[in-house]
């Protein structure tokens, strides 16, 4: 009984996790994202403003994903762990990318380099959401 509760409350706090990030992530590409060239005249601004502090929040929610990922996979394997794994392994790299790698170079960026950096981002940002649907879809239909 005790297992059984436990297990509920991981899977639990495990979906709530990913539809936290999941949910974030949608509001920011498709509702905030778009509004910004009409209300912000410095876009670059404004999304660093909008970035600011956000990475630990996420890490803690990537890393929660993990270790209640594992624990279910270990307490119950699945074949749907192994895809889940796949996708938030690519959802984890492409948020390492940009943070610790593409952010850097869109704050030192050259004006002229903005536009590009700037469709890279939204290209990483649409793939790492389709990522963690993915993921979360996988778990629910499994």
């Amino acid at each position: 009984m005790i297992r059984v509760m436990v297990t509920r409350a991981l899977v639990l706090i495990h979906a709530g996790v990913a539809a936290l990030w999941l949910g974030s992530m949608a509001y920011s590409l498709f509702v905030v994202q778009p509004k910004l060239p009409a209300i912000a005249t410095d876009q670059e601004d404004a999304q660093r403003t909008l970035a600011h502090g956000n990475r630990r929040p996420v890490v803690a929610m990537i890393t929660v994903l993990w270790v209640t990922g594992i624990i279910l996979t270990i307490s119950e394997p699945s074949p749907a762990a192994a895809v889940k794994i796949v996708l938030l392994a690519a959802a984890t790299v492409l948020f390492w990318w940009v943070s610790w790698r593409g952010w850097p170079r869109r704050v030192f960026a050259l004006p002229a380099e903005l536009p590009a950096l700037r469709r890279r981002f939204r290209a990483a940002a649409i793939a790492m959401f389709a990522l963690v649907a993915a993921a979360f879809a996988v778990g629910y239909l499994w």
